[in-house]
């Protein structure tokens, strides 16, 4: 188990983690990646024996030169015999076109390989995200979101497109050549073993280092995607307070944090490159030096030594490339703790075990002592309900009013089952939310927003989200039960027009008239409204008044709403404060009671004189 402090998305802002916290986050990520793999694993044998058959064939290019110039050579030019040379050279185009025939063919099986990968991990994190409950989406911001789906799969995809290649190749050709290295000469084997010790300790520290430079890079990325999509999320704002300026600075000041990162990091590589050069040449010159002296000696031919020195400078020559590796690696590795961080992410409120169907469902709702708070209680957590025990009868419209905090809102997403209750239960027909089929609660309980959003498409597909299923005669049906055809006519190419991005051709009121719409056709026992009115100026409001009473009709509504023209179509009204209900009975029995409810009807009666 993960510790908790780099549990999920926890500690995912931080650059620095202790041991443990290292090995965790670093198990998490393998199960993340063995899990993806596990199907491809014929496609990864396959591309396995490919590219070790062509690293083999590569390598074998310094030991036909050797035996061309000690053997095949001397036999032409002493004996005449031109069938050594011939042979080596035929040898030569045949090993030479396996290769590159195996090459182009671990290009195409990477390429599929990798491609599987990313289709998956695309797939895996937008499920994820949607699958994840409301509370997550209300602390994880969307610049975090597209930062993992973008970014970091960018990375990923980076490594395994171009990177994973030059390492395979490194890894292959270095143990290849060694091992041709040690048949064809121990002794320049062995030094070229011996170099390996330093070699190792320079990677050993470049990997330790650039591990730490690139979370930090990774952190600050998302930093910087967050800033940008909420500028431009809130354009309008930004426009409308002047704020271009101080964004233009807080903006400046993340793109420095970004640039310092990646200049830690890239000073690692000024260590790094020059000395795998330095390493690489050393070796030749000891190989070089050691051979000569034995060459003199008549130890060693000539062919055999300028193969050893070609056999070192393969060895040495990917090592270059395995520098460009660890960039990426490095930098992937970061991109993939962020993105098994969100994959590990639980629901916090879950599907149940063994869903109980709701066949006919009548609407009556039961908080049964319920209480909850934001976060956890014990722990610092805001209690936003305390022990609310209510019986709202099927058919019953029932407004919620009070001040703002004081819980409406709440109330409705525990009846949506955006939240689970902290303690207590809430239950649909004497069923427990908790243990319903979230098919059947789905189709039951239906909440209208203040922000009605729509989705790119036509005005008729978005209100066919409320039934997909719905005929053309129904979705205008609906729109005109509720006062939206006429607008919606009105529009350049009636329902079909496209609203563009957030109903860009819509204004705000249309686009609420559009969610009741969709909540109409989707014809749910339990309607919520909060806020739904809000956006509506007062025309619109009037226009929609008729709309919400056969809306509402024949089912159990929640209404919250700060207007009280909306209140008054209800059968009874809960004045709620600092999370209990304090005042609950019919409309017009509040205000003659002269308790609370009477002094925010008064005070909104005032204002429409």
């Amino acid at each position: 188990m993960s510790p908790e402090s780099v549990r999920g998305t926890s500690g995912e802002d931080r650059d620095t983690y202790t041991r443990e916290e290292s090995r965790a986050i670093r198990r998490r990520s393998l199960r993340l990646l063995g899990s993806i793999l596990r199907p491809l694993t014929r496609l990864i044998v396959l591309t396995a024996v490919v590219v070790i058959i062509s690293s083999a064939m590569r390598a074998i290019g310094p030991s036909l030169i050797a035996y061309g110039i000690d053997t095949a050579l001397p036999a032409a030019l002493n004996a005449g015999d031109w069938l050594p040379a011939i042979g080596v050279a035929l040898a030569f185009v045949v090993t030479g076109g396996i290769g590159s025939v195996l090459v182009g063919w671990y290009v195409v099986l990477i390429a599929r390989l990798t491609q599987a990968v990313m289709i998956e991990l695309r797939t895996r994190i937008f499920r994820q995200t949607q699958r994840l409950s409301l509370e997550f989406h209300e602390g994880y911001t969307s610049g975090r979101i597209i930062s993992r789906q973008t970014s970091d799969l960018e990375s990923i995809q980076e490594l395994l497109d171009g990177s994973l290649n030059e390492l395979v190749d490194a890894v292959l050709i270095g143990a290849f050549t060694l091992v041709m290295l040690f048949l064809l000469d121990w002794q320049s084997g062995l030094v070229l073993l011996f170099m390996g010790i330093p070699l190792s300790i320079l990677m050993r520290w470049f990997v330790v280092e650039s591990q730490k430079g690139f979370r930090s890079t990774r952190v600050v990325s998302a930093r910087l995607i967050v800033q940008f999509v909420e500028t431009m999320t809130g354009i309008r704002a930004v426009q409308a307070f002047r704020r271009e300026r101080r964004g233009d600075v807080d903006f400046g000041a993340v793109s420095d944090d970004y640039r310092r990162a990646n200049l830690r990091v890239l000073r690692l590589f000024g260590v790094l490159d020059p000395g795998l050069i330095l390493l690489a040449n050393v070796t030749v010159a000891v190989v070089l030096l050691w051979g000569a002296l034995r060459v003199t000696t008549g130890e060693l031919a000539i062919g055999v030594l300028i193969a050893a020195v070609l056999y070192v400078r393969n060895f040495f020559g990917p090592l270059e490339e395995v520098a460009m590796f660890l960039n990426s690696y490095q930098s992937a590795t970061a991109a993939l703790e962020k993105v098994s961080g969100v994959l590990e992410e639980a629901p916090t409120v879950r599907d149940p075990e063994s869903p109980v169907r709701l066949t006919s469902p009548r609407g009556e709702l039961r908080f049964d002592h319920v209480s909850f708070a934001y976060g956890t209680a014990g722990a610092g957590g805001r209690t936003v309900l305390d022990d609310c025990d209510l019986v709202l009868p099927a058919g019953q419209t029932v407004a919620l009013v009070g001040t703002t905090g004081a819980g409406k809102s709440t109330l409705a997403k525990l009846v949506a089952r955006f939240y689970d209750p902290t303690q207590g239960a809430v239950l649909l027909d004497g069923i427990d939310l908790r243990d319903l089929d979230p098919s059947d609660l789905r189709r039951a309980i239906v909440m209208v927003t203040q922000e009605a959003y729509l989705f790119s498409g036509t005005v008729a597909e978005n209100i066919a989200l409320g039934k997909p299923d719905a005929t053309v005669a129904e979705v205008r049906a609906a729109a005109r039960a509720v006062g939206a055809d006429t607008f919606i006519e009105a529009l350049p190419d009636g329902y079909e027009t496209d609203v563009n991005k957030r109903g860009g051709r819509v204004s705000a009121g249309q686009r609420q008239l559009i969610s009741f719409a969709r909540a109409f056709l989707a014809d749910p026992t339990v309607l919520i409204l909060d806020e739904a009115t809000a956006s509506l100026d007062l025309p619109s409001e009037r226009l929609v008044q008729d709309a919400l009473q056969r809306l509402l009709a024949d089912r159990t509504a929640i209404i919250i709403a700060h207007r009280l023209s909306t209140v008054a179509i209800a059968d009874r009204v809960l004045v709620m404060e600092h999370g209990r209900v304090v005042e609950d009975g019919a409309p017009d029995s509040l205000v003659e009671l002269g308790g609370r409810y009477a002094r925010l009807f008064a005070e909104w009666e005032s204002t429409q004189v």
